[in-house]
């Protein structure tokens, strides 16, 4: 009896030790698989970003920039910007959309085109040899000159030495603290900071509010921001000539995309629109001197105000933006609705006497009639444009035509025709109407002769005037992180030198509108 209990009690202590084998066996598979079913979908889920990552790198052009008005910038119009301009030509060439990026700093656009979080960067960049080792480059797209600059006022440096014991400021990881590195081995005791997370913007702004003695800047960018700075000027030269190109991550040197961007620059030169584009966006910088620009300045301040609102109300009334009719009236009258010329023109539009007849104005002298009197005239030049003529050359059309006449334009446009250039373009007609003066040209004109360098600086003057204009306004609602993180060093670099020509600034007449043609 006792020996059946016995093995009754044996049979179910290895039944259960069988039962606790199936369970750790019947546990272990269970881990098993649920261990495969995570790796599994761990693979899909790397899989599924993989696939998205490639599926944005095959539809975006990513890229890094910075704001500022030669760069990138949102307009009332969308983006805008040269370098904006030339990015989403290239992005359309590659059948891609262009996604752009800005950052303040220097410093953190090189990182995080390092760590290849964008594809590339275009931001007025000229490399160093350092850059060069961490990065590659493409064709160069502008040449430019970096200069000291100063405030008017303040004692002008001359020479290299002028610069010893003075604050003087650079972008951090710009070539300028190169060109200052080598100044310092003829002149060891230069000194200089290193701004981070600031732009060209915010360092003009400082030597005019007399913050700091000097700052370096390349011509390019000086150009540009000379119209918002207008007591700032260039003193003398320092280091060689510069040339700004686009810097991909080293990985990508001698890709398709690397590829593709050197035929790309190569293919702009080649057809001239990369002339155009220089044009349509620092043309009318190179024609504003320092003295226009520091009574433009003023103006803004003084003038623009009081007759702000009749600018507007004219404006929408003609679906026209602000900012050039408020230009126009600037460049004819500058905002004096009393102007009068030695031609009889009159008001804050200069109209002549037919064409106020014309568009209704019956007293030219005020503000809100001439406003609105220009504003019409100026449309209908618009319109009667050719279709071929698109935008924005089409605003340039129509305000040479306010100047000089719609029939020398025309005549301006046959001319270019017989040279091979583009009646259409701008670009090519502005350099065909100067030679309305010469009697070899007029001559077989139906016109006849015109000083055709008038409208030129007319519409340059007109189009700066305008972007200073917007620019004003973008700047009030966009402001820059400046957390001026200055590292300071004793400084600047292995280069000097004595006999660097001292650069001034071209004097060019501010011409006022006195011929308009009669509808």
């Amino acid at each position: 009896m006792l020996n059946h209990t016995g093995d009754k009690i044996i049979r179910r202590g290895l039944n259960s030790l069988r039962h606790m084998r199936v369970s750790i066996l019947f546990g272990w598979f269970s881990f098993a698989l649920l261990a495969v079913i995570v790796i599994v979908q761990q693979k899909d889920s790397f899989q599924a970003d993989k696939n998205a990552e490639e599926k944005d790198t095959a539809s975006y052009l990513k890229v890094i920039t910075r704001i500022s008005p030669n760069t990138y910038y949102e307009s009332d119009e969308g983006p805008s910007g040269f370098e904006y301009a030339l990015l989403d030509r290239f992005a359309k060439s590659l059948g891609k959309q262009l996604k752009i990026t800005t950052t303040d700093s220097l410093t953190d656009l090189f990182n995080r085109l390092e760590r290849r979080e964008v594809h590339l960067a275009s931001a007025g960049l000229s490399a160093t040899q350092e850059q060069r080792r961490r990065f590659a480059y493409t064709q160069p797209y502008l040449e430019s000159q970096p200069y000291v600059v100063y405030r008017v006022g303040n004692k002008r440096p001359r020479k290299p030495a002028d610069l010893i014991a003075k604050d003087i400021i650079v972008i951090a990881d710009s070539t300028h603290t190169a060109i200052l590195e080598n100044m310092r081995n003829t002149l060891p005791n230069i000194q200089w900071r290193e701004l981070n997370n600031v732009d060209y913007i915010d360092v003009l702004g400082r030597i005019e509010d007399g913050e700091i003695d000097y700052a370096l800047i390349d011509s390019i960018d000086f150009l540009l921001h000379q119209g918002f700075f207008p007591r700032v000027k260039k003193a003398l030269k320092v280091g060689g000539p510069s040339s700004f190109a686009w810097a991909l991550p080293k990985e990508l040197e001698g890709s398709d995309l690397h590829r593709a961007a050197n035929q790309f620059m190569t293919k702009i030169k080649a057809d001239g629109t990369l002339a155009k584009l220089e044009e349509q966006y620092y043309g009318q910088a190179a024609h504003i001197n320092q003295v226009a620009a520091n009574e433009f300045d003023k103006n803004i301040s003084t003038q623009l105000p009081i007759y702000l609102d009749n600018i507007k109300l004219a404006a929408e009334l003609f679906e026209m933006d602000w900012r050039l009719l408020a230009a126009i009236s600037y460049q004819e009258s500058g905002w004096n609705p009393l102007a009068k010329s030695r031609t009889g023109v009159r008001g804050m539009m200069m109209l002549t006497l037919p064409t106020a007849k014309e568009v209704g104005v019956t007293d030219r002298l005020d503000p809100d009639q001439s406003l609105r009197g220009g504003a019409h005239y100026f449309n209908y030049l618009k319109k009667r444009l050719p279709k071929s003529i698109v935008e924005p050359d089409r605003t340039w059309f129509a305000l040479a035509a306010y100047n000089v006449g719609f029939g020398h334009l025309e005549d301006a446009r046959v001319i270019t025709q017989k040279r091979g250039g583009d009646p259409s373009s701008w670009y090519d007609v502005k350099q065909s109407l100067p030679l309305l003066t010469q009697k070899k040209w007029y001559s077989k004109t139906r016109y006849g002769y015109a000083r055709g360098y008038e409208p030129v600086q007319y519409v340059q003057h007109i189009r700066h005037y305008q972007n200073v204009l917007t620019w004003h306004e973008i700047a009030r609602n966009w402001q820059p992180k400046v957390d001026s993180l200055f590292s300071i060093e004793p400084a600047i670099s292995n280069q000097a030198d004595d006999a660097i020509p001292v650069i001034s600034s071209n004097e060019d007449q501010n011409l006022k509108s006195e011929s308009h043609s009669s509808l």
